[in-house]
């Protein structure tokens, strides 16, 4: 069986963003560093994040999803630290399911918590190869950087992703066709915070503070699961964010 590894409400909200859009034309391939920056909406919404959906959706390119009710919770796994399990446990307890954006080296080396993610109801996403930066590379390595990848974890685990999330957040127009044209849809994010840097851990309840005062309907949060602070407070930012009425 095909696992397809999108989540119905997730895929039809996008969707739906998409109409109407502009015609593409030639493709810019200027390298571009994404961030969601600091100024934000009367809703806490980023003004980037909302820039770049307008600018981008044609290219099934998105920073935020349109409901305002909603916020996913996405997980880079670039390599495993020891917290990945801990942090399946509490989205299990919690009944919360997250987009999972695997490197080709983790797909490879860890067997048994990819096939926990997809037993659990996650989604798996593209997130390279080797998580090149794709704007560097031609449009053919750029291609083969997101369906070599995609083509071992659906030949290993029987299951089809279909979302991308560019390594180092680097991106370009050209970049973002050739996702599309792999038939991808490329998330970014709305938030994210200095999480990855494993011998220089935030202190937990700054963090979740942070992550709580930053939540807003329509978020894409992008969480490391290196983290040790994040397998520390996910639970408590669940119920923090479900507490202000936030479907997650």
């Amino acid at each position: 069986m095909k696992h397809r590894g999108l989540t119905t409400t997730l895929a039809c909200l996008l969707t739906a963003a998409l109409l109407p859009v502009p015609p593409v034309y030639a493709a810019d391939e200027t390298v571009i560093g994404y961030g969601q920056g600091t100024a934000v909406d009367s809703e806490n919404r980023p003004q980037d994040a909302i820039a770049f959906d307008a600018q981008y959706a044609a290219y099934d390119a998105y920073a935020m999803t349109p409901d305002r009710s909603r916020i996913v919770l996405t997980f880079d796994q670039g390599y495993e630290n020891g917290y990945t399990a801990e942090i399946l446990d509490t989205l299990r307890e919690k009944q919360v399911t997250a987009i999972f954006f695997l490197t080709g080296d983790y797909a490879k080396k860890e067997t048994a918590l990819v096939r926990r993610m997809i037993e659990e109801g996650h989604t798996l996403g593209n997130h390279g190869m080797t998580h090149a930066s794709l704007p560097t590379l031609s449009a053919q390595a750029a291609q083969a950087e997101i369906l070599d990848l995609h083509e071992y974890v659906l030949d290993t685990y029987g299951y089809e992703m279909q979302y991308f999330r560019c390594p180092c957040g680097e991106y370009s127009e050209s970049a973002l066709a050739v996702a599309q044209d792999c038939g991808y849809r490329t998330l970014f994010w709305s938030d994210a915070y200095v999480d990855w840097k494993t011998d220089d851990q935030p202190d937990p309840a700054a963090a979740l503070e942070r992550l709580t005062e930053h939540a807003h309907g329509g978020e894409i949060l992008l969480l490391h699961a290196v983290s040790s602070t994040n397998a520390a407070i996910l639970g408590d930012l669940i119920d923090a964010l479900r507490a202000d009425g936030y479907i997650l």
